[in-house]
C-alpha cells in the first residue's frame, strides 16, 4: 500500500507484482543467496546478530556504512508491521517482536514468509514475482547466479537491477560457498 500511494502522489503508474509460493517451491540456490547476502548467521542467531550490529554501528560512526545489521527476521517483522520508514520507536517495537517470531515461527516459516513479502523491484513482492519479472521463470528454477544477482538487489530494490550486479553477486557467491552452499 506504501508504495501504491507514493507512486500516486508522484503521478507514476503502479503495478503489484505478487504470488506466495511455499518454501519447497523456491530453489535452495536462490534461499542460500538471500542468507548469504542478507543475514550469514540466520541460523546461529536468535533474531538479532548481536555482531553485525555492531560491525554496522561502527560503520555509521565511521561515515562508512557498508551494510545494515538488521536481521532476517528483523526484516521480516518491519516489512509484516511497519513499513520502509524509520524510527526509534519502530525499533523498540521491533525488538519486542523479533524474539516472539523466533519463538513462534522457527526458522524455516521465517525464511518462508521473508522470501515471500520482500520488495524485489517496484511493485515487485516475493520470490516467485520477482523469478518472474527478472528471469521469466519460476523462484523453483533460479540457479546460484541468478539467486545471487537477485539477492544483490536487495539492499537497494528500487535501484538495482540483476543484470548489474556483477561484483556484489560475485561476492555473495563466495559467501555461499563459503558458507558451504
Amino acid at each position: 500500500m506504501e508504495r501504491r500511494v507514493e507512486a500516486w502522489i508522484h503521478g507514476r503508474a503502479y503495478r503489484e507484482r505478487y504470488t506466495f509460493v511455499p518454501i519447497g517451491q523456491i530453489s535452495p540456490d536462490f534461499q542460500h543467496a538471500v542468507i548469504a547476502a542478507e543475514d550469514a548467521r540466520f541460523y546461529q542467531h536468535h533474531g538479532f546478530d548481536w555482531q553485525a550490529i555492531e560491525i554496522a554501528a561502527e560503520g555509521d560512526m565511521d561515515g562508512k556504512r557498508l551494510r545494515g545489521g538488521s536481521t532476517i527476521t528483523q526484516q521480516l517483522v518491519k516489512n509484516l508491521f511497519f513499513g520502509t520508514g524509520r524510527s526509534f520507536l519502530r525499533k523498540g517495537a521491533e525488538f519486542t517482536l523479533v524474539p516472539v517470531a523466533e519463538f513462534v515461527l522457527g526458522k524455516r516459516r521465517i525464511l518462508e514468509l521473508y522470501l515471500n513479502v520482500v520488495e524485489w523491484g517496484p511493485g515487485i513482492y516475493g520470490a516467485e514475482a520477482a523469478a518472474r519479472a527478472y528471469y521469466e521463470t519460476s523462484a523453483r528454477n533460479i540457479d546460484r547466479e541468478r539467486g545471487a544477482r537477485l539477492a544483490a538487489i536487495l539492499p537497494l530494490p528500487l535501484k538495482r537491477r540483476p543484470n548489474r550486479m556483477d561484483h556484489y553477486s560475485a561476492i555473495i557467491l563466495e559467501r555461499m560457498r563459503e558458507m558451504g552452499w
